[in-house]
């Protein structure tokens, strides 16, 4: 949570969840990701980050890639706004852009225009 300027509770816009913690197989991994989309919903917020890593032989791991796939499909079927994908996340990206709209503090994550393949951004 974060505190405004009154010195009251804000709900944050913005969480980060590791789905690689504690090396999950990747239907586990799934599972959480979407326990934290409905989290995520019922905290009030608007951008999930994921980091789900990029695969240790480099060529994209099988937690990224499914979890890319998943989030394609709840697109789709309209249950997730968009997804950007790290190396997607960049002020010259009109996905980017329009996040910023939704979430301010999108603007000051470290992975801004470092085109991280890691992670991705979820717009609930």
């Amino acid at each position: 949570m974060a505190t405004n300027m009154a010195g009251g509770k804000t709900k944050a816009l913005l969480r980060e969840v590791n789905l690689e913690a504690g090396k999950p197989l990747v239907d586990q991994a799934i599972k959480r990701l979407t326990f934290e989309l409905s989290h995520s919903r019922a905290l009030g917020c608007t951008v999930l980050k994921i980091i789900h890593g990029y695969g240790s032989s480099g060529t994209g791991g099988r937690i990224r890639t499914e979890s890319r796939k998943y989030l394609s499909r709840l697109r789709e079927q309209g249950k997730i706004q968009d997804f950007i994908r790290g190396e997607d996340f960049s002020i010259f990206q009109e996905s980017t852009r329009r996040a910023f709209l939704r979430c301010g503090e999108l603007r000051q994550d470290h992975d801004l225009d470092r085109y991280n393949n890691g992670v991705t951004f979820i717009l609930l």
